[in-house]
């Protein structure tokens, strides 16, 4: 048994680039000097992935459950027998069902505290559906599975961190959906995160407005006016320092991002278009405000590219290390709160 930090890794769609940019990632052995991965797939559709990249060296050590994984070792739990049918590139029904079955065997064993984090490979969003599966994507599936009340989709890089209040709904709804509470909500979350996970001692947010120009003092939209700045005064009452709202396209393009810890975007293109243009090689999804830790890449299944070794393995790889670094500091928070130095009163005539 090890004491280092064992990070989960659900394999997605078994027709996308998942299983690539895993085994670009884990082929380097420093990882190992870092974390035991767990990879929760099987080893022959891990294998036909191989031949495809042309990687001859590299083998997972099979286990049968976490509390095996050799720490010096690329584990991988085998989590089917039958035999998978590939069809690189192509959106198919069996997609979907094994990248479920990899997610939730990959979550069940995060929740049961075998793993210390979960990062999770593209699934495509329609072949995943299921009598099981009926959500618009990991995040909303890993809140209700773990039963937090909201949670946080929080794009994070070294340059640039951007969280939403909406995410994965349609754009005819985010008007309806921003509401004063739900802005709160995400403030606290973003706040409360920026403080635990990335250790920034006083958090400033930015919080951008829904309108184009913010609205222009009610001229083009009154949400920033009555929904959006109660939201940001109440925020600030409450001790989070919180800013805006500030009007999208002025802000990134002036760089003014740079000024703030984080920014809070109303809506999921709002935020996600930027952070991509700025971080695309390097951006981690992180879904802040659980009791678990679960980071993923920020692209997609790259159907269009899977199967040619042409996928980057840089944001698969950051949000590897995203994890392990939020899980080193809510364990040494923990140990510091745990054990507080004692008050010590000193005499006003010490020398």
């Amino acid at each position: 048994m090890s004491d280092k930090i064992k990070i989960g890794i659900s394999i997605g769609d078994v027709n996308g680039i998942g299983l690539e940019v895993i085994i670009k990632t884990l082929i380097d052995t420093r990882i190992m000097n870092y974390c035991t991965p767990i990879v929760y797939g099987h080893t022959k559709v891990a294998s036909f992935h191989r031949k495809t990249m042309d990687v001859n060296e590299f083998q997972f050590h099979v286990i049968n459950d976490a509390n095996q994984a050799h720490d010096k070792r690329p584990n991988m739990i085998n989590c089917w027998e039958e035999d998978v049918k590939i069809e690189l590139g192509q959106a198919t029904e069996i997609g979907g069902k094994y990248a479920f079955i990899s997610l939730e065997r990959a979550l069940d064993d995060l929740i049961a505290g075998k793993t210390d984090a979960l990062v999770t490979a593209p699934i495509n969003k329609h072949n995943i559906q299921s009598e099981s599966f009926q959500f618009a994507g990991h995040t909303e599936y890993i809140q209700s599975k773990v039963n937090a009340p909201d949670s946080l989709m929080f794009l994070v890089s070294e340059d640039i961190r951007v969280g939403v209040v909406t995410g994965h709904i349609p754009v005819s709804e985010v008007p309806e959906k921003i509401t004063k509470e739900k802005i709160l909500s995400k403030l606290e979350l973003m706040n409360q995160s920026l403080k635990k996970d990335f250790w920034v001692q006083k958090p400033k947010i930015a919080v951008l407005g829904l309108n184009p120009h913010a609205g222009d003092n009610g001229l083009i939209g009154n949400e920033e006016l009555e929904t959006i700045i109660p939201a940001i005064n109440e925020a600030n009452a409450k001790g989070i320092f919180a800013f805006g709202p500030y009007a999208a396209d002025g802000f990134f393009a002036a760089h003014t991002y740079t000024k703030f810890d984080a920014v809070l975007a109303m809506y999921h293109d709002q935020g996600l278009i930027p952070f991509k243009q700025l971080a695309f090689e390097n951006g981690v999804n992180y879904t802040a405000g659980l009791p678990v830790v679960r980071t993923s890449p920020d692209h997609g299944t790259g159907y269009d590219i899977a199967g040619k070794n042409l996928a980057s393995a840089n944001s698969f790889r950051e949000a590897l290390f995203t994890a392990i670094n939020i899980v080193q500091r809510r364990k040494e928070s923990a140990e510091l709160i745990s054990n507080p130095l004692k008050l010590s009163k000193f005499s006003k005539d010490r020398d």
